[in-house]
């Protein structure tokens, strides 16, 4: 069929822009846009060029090695042709991977290695000695990087036996030892590297030895590409070649017999990748058997016998097709992308949040462009790059509204002094109020059971709520012929209310949707006032003796109890709840030590485990900063595990957590 020119356009503007961002990657070591989101686009064209075979070209990047030699070093000729996988991101890919495998050899099983991100390296020995090293190039030449890579000290001078043997593998560099460079590199007024890849690339490519051997490189090789002995018969039994012969290699590979063992141990690493010390981006799924391998043999840029499975990604590209906007509980207007559906980090997103004005001016994002979108662990996704060069023609520049019809009357809103966000003028808008109210019954507030938004959604369109003290006042009567509530609902609804007519100062102070006191803020505040009226007559300067609570929070605090408003709404809900303390900061082992939890805990939920770090007198922040004792690692960790690493604070494994409690 014939091809779209929209299509058409498009695939060139793919091509253009890979060809670009890929070359300036793999060949200066510069991150134009997130490795990630390039393999993005990588994606994209490939499925185009699938779906319309005539859009394949010569100089496509989906059919050839990205990388040339830089002009600075020495030109390396392989003498055995280099090759990079082609990629595979679900697993449905991978069983379309396995059909393809089993229609040559019916009988084949598969090896998974870990996929380190690090740079190709390829090492030449004659007669046992180091002769050569260089990078992958083009695949066909690379760069002489032998005087840098002998800084290495897991790469071997002298094998084992006295033999001819090419081998390959990656170099790579720690992040905590980037972490340190990075720290030197500021100091010095110097960028700092963006990724431990980008570090590890720039080091190999010193002219200076002294350089890479100051940085800490580290290696593990993967491959035979040619001996003079006989190569084992199987890709497992090769890696224990490498072992015998000196080389480092990574212990992590496995055996699979089937697709379903492949699946399983990716599964199994996405959750834990980020627990090592060195990059996984991935796993590299090989069949093991020898003469497989070289019945199925290779395509113009890739082997048939082999693919990289990409661990979900966290920044991605995608089409962002309008933007529009939201309002939050303390009136704040969010602007919001409506994107393409794709999938970040395991999850299909068709909303991203682009924070504010100065953002959007910054990135000059406009609608039709294509973006990068960023998530990670529970993060809410956002955008965080324009990918320029596919910016469709015509495409104007976004216009900041005067007004906003969420924020109710006639929808004007303002800037917050001294802040990026705007707000809406009318502080008691039915949306608005709406959020408040979710809120206040939410678990970290109120906890009222059985009332969720959908109820407080009902409740107000039926006039029977419009503030806090309303939830209390109502009746088992009032739910009368609502739809959706039979008696046992309204039973249950009034029942859940009742039972937090008592609650402790710091769920209160959550509750009431104070700008800027969060949960871990609101118990600090509990703790060291004690009760309601000594917090509402504090003076900013009294606020800031609290630890954790600095001039924005004292203001903000103080400005609240001051509002004739807000004390009046406050006095209708005192008349129907009692405040009760929420106790002293309990004194313990964990006293002046900070805990911050990321990703799935197995053995108890988040909150529990909040608590009993409370109880033995620890304090529970929601983010990583120097300060920071320790970072709990869980399953599927998000960025805060990374940003421990940066700062060099503590990271506990579960079972360590649990030790120490």
């Amino acid at each position: 069929m014939p091809v779209p020119k929209e299509v058409k356009e498009r695939a060139a503007k793919l091509r253009d822009a890979i060809s670009k961002y890929r070359y300036e990657y793999h060949v200066f070591d510069k991150e134009g846009i997130p490795i990630e989101a390039l393999d993005s686009l990588k994606h994209e064209l490939a499925v185009l060029e699938e779906q319309y075979p005539e859009l394949v070209t010569p100089d496509s990047p989906t059919q050839r090695v990205a990388g040339a030699p830089l002009p600075e070093f020495k030109k390396s000729r392989h003498e055995v042709a280099q090759w990079s996988f082609n990629d595979a991101f679900t697993e449905d890919d991978m069983r379309a991977f396995d059909d393809r495998i089993k229609k040559v050899a019916s009988r084949a099983t598969y090896v998974c290695e870990l996929k380190i991100d690090g740079l190709k390296i390829v090492l030449t020995y004659r007669a046992g000695h180091l002769v050569t090293a260089a990078t992958r190039g083009d695949g066909e030449v690379g760069e002489d990087v032998t005087h840098n890579v002998r800084t290495i000290a897991s790469v071997p001078f002298t094998l084992t036996r006295p033999i001819d043997v090419i081998v390959e593998g990656e170099v790579w560099l720690g992040k905590k030892e980037l972490a340190r460079i990075n720290n030197e590199r500021e100091k010095d007024g110097e960028q700092p590297f963006a990724n431990p890849r980008n570090a590890a690339a720039g080091s190999i490519r010193q002219l200076d030895p002294k350089i890479a051997a100051a940085r800490k490189l580290d290696t593990f090789m993967y491959d035979v590409a040619r001996t003079s002995e006989v190569l084992p018969k199987t890709q497992y039994e090769e890696l224990e070649y490498l072992r015998n012969l000196g080389f480092q290699v990574n212990p992590e590979a496995v055996r699979a017999r089937t697709m379903d063992g492949v699946i399983e141990f990716w599964k199994k690493w996405e959750g834990k990748n980020r627990n090592e010390d060195y990059l996984i981006d991935g796993v590299v799924v090989k069949v093991d058997e020898r003469a497989y391998q070289e019945e199925l043999g290779y395509t113009g840029k890739a082997p048939r016998f082999g693919i990289a499975l990409k661990f979900a990604a966290e920044q991605v590209t995608t089409i962002l097709e309008g933007i529009h906007f939201q309002v939050g509980r303390t009136g704040v207007v969010t602007p919001v992308a409506h994107l393409k559906p794709v999938s970040v980090g395991g999850v299909v997103v068709s909303r991203a949040t682009l924070h504010n004005q100065d953002q959007i001016e910054r990135l000059d994002v406009r609608e039709g462009d294509t973006v990068v979108v960023q998530r990670a662990g529970d993060v809410i996704p956002e955008i965080v790059q324009v990918v320029p060069e596919l910016r469709p023609k015509g495409a104007q520049p976004f216009v900041w509204p005067e007004r906003v019809s969420a924020c109710g009357g006639n929808g004007a809103i303002e800037r917050v002094p001294g802040q990026a966000a705007w707000r809406c003028v009318d502080k008691n808008s039915g949306v608005m109020l709406r959020r408040k109210l979710y809120h206040f019954v939410g678990k970290h507030a109120f906890d009222i059971e059985g009332c969720g938004p959908k109820t407080i959604d009902l409740l107000m369109d039926e006039g029977l709520v419009s503030s806090y003290a309303d939830l209390f006042s109502l009746t088992e009567g009032d739910l009368d012929g609502l739809p959706g509530f039979a008696e046992l609902a309204a039973q249950n609804l009034i029942k859940g209310i009742r039972a937090r007519k008592k609650v402790t100062l710091d769920r209160l102070l959550i509750g009431l949707s104070i700008d800027h006191v969060g949960e871990e803020t609101a118990r600090d505040l509990a703790q060291h006032f004690g009760n309601l009226y000594r917090l509402s007559k504090a003076k900013p300067e009294r606020l800031m003796e609290v630890e954790g609570v600095g001039q924005v929070v004292a203001e903000s605090v103080h400005a609240w109890f001051g509002s004739v408003e807000n004390q009046e709404v406050l006095d209708e809900l005192l008349a129907h709840i009692t405040v009760q303390s929420t106790g002293t900061k309990v004194a313990g082992p964990f006293t002046g030590m900070s805990f911050v939890i990321t990703g799935t805990l197995e053995s108890m939920s988040r909150e529990d485990a909040e608590a009993k770090i409370r109880a033995k007198g620890g304090s529970t922040p929601s983010s990583v900063s120097q300060k920071t004792t320790y970072v709990v690692v869980g399953e599927n960790p998000g960025t805060k595990s990374d940003k421990a690493r940066e700062l060099g604070v503590t990271t506990l494994s579960e079972k360590e957590f649990l030790a120490l409690l």
